[in-house]
């Protein structure tokens, strides 16, 4: 075979391997926006313009749990320790709510602001992807995943444990995680016990599935609210929004859709409030969200 053929079957060969190779990993640009949303596949941050959020004096009835993630979002912020955080408990009680008005709170505060990425529950598989565009900015990082739980045949809370604590490499310095949970430790209580009823060593099988949690060093507990938190949160939406001059007649109302609905809790407060400004003929600000 003559030189100048060799050297075309050659150019070809290494055209089909670039086809065949996988896409360069992708670098985001962190400077684009302060807030992501992380698509596994292709495996690259969306930017976010504008975060679908209620501001932080609005969450009403957590102010316990707020000043604790508050004060470890701000020290994070200025680059001193924080923890990973847990926010586990009551459904409707404000958890996501509270994480992004936080963040908004301390990204106006700082200069740069901390970056807030949205992970979804069925892509922690891809985490150490994420964490290696993470290490590319010195911008500090929150990564989020609201309503984090696992399946009892679902084995990537293995893979979590190893992004958070452990591995070589390790969490970066510059990158907290927080998550929400109506599971105190991710995974259902069947799961625990039926591990502890088949294990050879049910003790350890059991701190296997529940250690997870203990990655997370700041447990912020939402429990469910009585009626004057309820209330207050529902005066504090009327008030925010100018709805419902009657007060009496607010709160009267707001109990009846309470009971109607069979429970008490931010989520429902904010239905009612949606409710009333539907009947008195108002609107709501687009960035209104229920907690």
């Amino acid at each position: 075979m003559s030189d100048p053929n060799l050297a075309e079957l050659l150019g070809r060969i290494a055209d089909a391997l670039d086809r065949l190779a996988p896409p360069p990993p992708q670098v985001a640009d962190f400077a684009a926006a302060d807030a992501f949303v992380w698509q596994a596949d292709p495996g690259r941050l969306t930017p976010v313009p504008s975060v679908n959020r209620v501001t932080l004096d609005l969450l009403q009835g957590i102010a316990g749990q707020r000043d604790l993630l508050l004060g470890n979002t701000r020290r994070f912020a200025a680059g001193l320790p924080a923890n990973n955080a847990l926010l586990w408990g009551a459904r409707g009680m404000g958890k996501s709510s509270l994480v992004k008005a936080v963040h908004a709170t301390v990204a106006a505060e700082t200069d740069p602001a901390p970056v807030l990425i949205e992970i979804h529950r069925e892509e922690i598989h891809s985490l150490p992807r994420l964490l290696a565009q993470a290490r590319t900015t010195p911008r500090r990082l929150i990564l989020f995943c609201d309503d984090l739980s696992f399946d009892l045949d679902d084995t990537h809370y293995k893979s979590l444990k190893a992004v958070l604590e452990g591995g070589i490499e390790g969490r970066p310095d510059t990158v907290v995680f927080y998550a929400t949970s109506n599971r105190r430790h991710l995974i259902p209580r069947e799961m625990i016990e039926n591990e502890r009823s088949t294990a050879i060593s049910p003790h350890e099988a059991v701190e296997e599935k529940v250690s997870l949690s203990d990655r997370f060093g700041l447990w912020i507990g939402f429990h469910h609210c009585d009626q004057a938190t309820y209330l207050a949160m529902v005066d504090g939406y009327a008030h925010h929004f100018g709805l419902g001059t009657d007060t009496d007649g607010l709160r009267t109302k707001a109990l009846a859709w309470a009971l109607a609905r069979g429970a008490r809790s931010g989520r429902v407060a904010w239905q009612f409030i949606q409710d009333l400004a539907g009947r008195e003929g108002k609107t709501l600000p687009p960035a209104g969200e229920q907690p």
